[in-house]
């Protein structure tokens, strides 16, 4: 009986320990004692005794002049090795299965180097059409949807730079060649917050991707999924939109970081997700028919 009441009391000081941790990490200028003693309730002999040892061990910092409390060095130090420890593939596996798992099509993972985008890991569908790629394997960013949710994240100094003395190769009769209209799609990309390969590296492939960003709200990786043509459709490229979105919002949370991404938030939301592809495909041969049907319906309501 004793032990179980020793226990209980153990973990309601943990609980008061991360309550007070909490609670001054959302005050970034740091709180009296009157302060913590009113938002937290803690009877003041607790809330003493709690806030000196968390000091000593340096988890928080006391100002002798503003007598104001913060968090401390040990917070931080202890985050840094939070992040060391986080790996983008084995955080990203799980989301990337996730998506395979409802759509039965491939999904993977790619880094930028240079002006090319690095295959880091990749889950397979199981339908015996699927994309042919490899991990460890390299295409040049300006023909991919990984590649351009990658370059996007540059100023276009930066992405003119990187291709000065490499042009723009052509894949198929839809790659983009030129830098004007590179930087026009990448200008599309931040503003939709998802790119596309639109049979740019692949005749018959389409891709979507969308970038992840780390506890720094920098872009270090992206993640898309594959249709072959045959078997694309609105519905399921809504599904492919709105799942890659939520992924990269979790991958984010997993490395430590805010998933406070208006863009990419909005287009979890099916509705939202189906209208960003709709705006933007009628340059895709397979939106066509839906582009023409919306086009008919938007005509009906204007003749009611």
């Amino acid at each position: 009986m004793k032990d179980d009441l020793d226990v209980g009391a153990r973990v309601k000081s943990a609980e008061r320990v991360l309550d007070l941790i909490e609670t001054l990490a959302g005050n970034e200028p740091g709180l009296s004692f009157p302060a913590l003693s009113q938002i937290t309730g803690f009877p003041k002999s607790s809330l003493h005794a709690l806030l000196g040892v968390l000091t000593a061990r340096r988890y928080l910092a006391f100002d002798e002049t503003t007598r104001l409390y913060s968090l401390g060095s040990k917070i931080w130090e202890n985050g840094q090795a939070y992040l060391k420890g986080r790996d983008i593939v084995r955080d990203s596996l799980d989301a990337m299965r996730g998506i395979v798992a409802l759509l039965n099509e491939t999904v993977q993972l790619a880094s930028l180097d240079g002006t090319e985008n690095v295959y880091l890991a990749k889950v397979d569908s199981t339908h015996p059409l699927r994309l042919q790629s490899d991990v460890g394997g390299r295409l040049s960013a300006h023909a991919t949807g990984l590649g351009k949710a990658l370059l996007a994240s540059l100023a276009d100094a930066e992405v003119r730079s990187r291709f000065a003395r490499k042009p723009l190769a052509g894949m198929t009769p839809n790659t983009i060649t030129t830098m004007p209209a590179l930087l026009e799609e990448l200008a599309v990309v931040r503003r939709t917050g998802y790119s596309v390969d639109n049979e740019e590296y692949t005749p018959g492939l389409f891709c979507i991707a969308v970038p992840i960003r780390d506890h720094l709200r920098q872009t270090v990786a992206a993640v898309s999924v594959s249709f072959p043509l045959l078997r694309i459709d609105i519905d399921a490229a809504t599904l492919g939109l709105r799942e890659l979105a939520s992924a990269s919002l979790a991958i984010t949370a997993r490395m430590g970081g805010q998933s406070e991404d208006a863009i990419l938030e909005s287009l979890t939301h099916e509705a939202n997700a189906r209208a960003a592809l709709v705006t933007r495909g009628a340059a895709w041969s397979w939106m066509r028919p839906v582009a023409r049907a919306s086009s008919r319906q938007g005509a009906a309501l204007r003749n009611s």
